[in-house]
């Protein structure tokens, strides 16, 4: 439900909502109608090129760039859930989740630290999306896991049972692994939950320049932006929650 709600209140759907229902009072002759669609339609189109998308996940990004290390040595890597995807054997990874296993991995080489993934099940009847990490890393990567946490629904759960489960083999701080533009609400959330957490940040974009190139719209920009408008937005209730 939460999800659903997120997709309902947040651009692009909600522009794309507001542009039919002006198009339909436009159709009925309402006046300022055709306006408001037009307004909207733009809004959509704004969104979807790099432009907009690469203004709106830079700030993200640096925040996740300057976030200090935890005072404490890390005990751990922790990995965040992304997507899933139905391949042809079932359900696997999807594309944003693979990057980030990809990056855990190589932190894992690099620091010696043991893997923590965590995730519940994204729909219905579907694995967790924790054991499909674990699985991808030990297949795909020869990389083992010693934690897999099957419960989590959203960004907040990650943060309190990866602590929780972290603290019970006492290790007091860690590095999480997601992607650069979602890592300040990750932070954050760990922050919440009271347990040191220093950024491993996957895929740092550039901010756009403002070549021509940068304002041709493309789908995959669309949804860049709404991952960082959703992301603000989640920042924002972080904020409104603390007081």
């Amino acid at each position: 439900m939460q999800g659903v709600l997120t997709s309902l209140f947040l651009p692009p759907l909600l522009l794309a909502l507001v542009c039919l229902g002006a198009g339909l009072l436009a159709w009925q002759g309402r006046r300022g109608a055709g306006a408001l669609a037009a307004l909207a339609a733009f809004g959509l189109l704004l969104l979807a090129t790099p432009f907009a998308a690469g203004h709106l996940t830079a700030p993200l990004e640096a925040r996740a760039s300057a976030a200090p290390a935890p005072m404490a040595p890390p005990g751990a890597i922790v990995v965040l859930g992304g997507e899933m995807a139905y391949g042809a054997a079932g359900p696997e990874v999807g594309p944003l989740t693979l990057e980030r296993l990809r990056a855990a991995a190589a932190l894992h080489r690099r620091t010696g630290l043991p893997l923590l993934v965590t995730g519940g099940p994204l729909s219905a009847g579907a694995p967790p999306i924790a054991v499909l990490m674990a699985a991808s890393l030990a297949a795909d990567f020869g990389t083992p896991v010693r934690w897999v946490e099957p419960r989590a629904r959203d960004t907040r759960e990650n943060a309190l049972f990866a602590a929780a489960m972290l603290r019970a083999e006492r290790i007091d701080a860690a590095l999480v692994v997601s992607h650069a533009w979602h890592l300040p609400r990750a932070l954050a959330a760990f922050e919440r939950a009271g347990f040191m957490v220093g950024p491993a940040p996957v895929r740092i974009g550039r901010r756009p320049a403002g070549v021509m190139s940068d304002w041709v719209p493309r789908p995959d920009h669309l949804a860049r932006s709404w991952f960082a408008i959703r992301e603000w937005a989640g920042l924002l209730v972080y904020r409104l929650r603390d007081g």
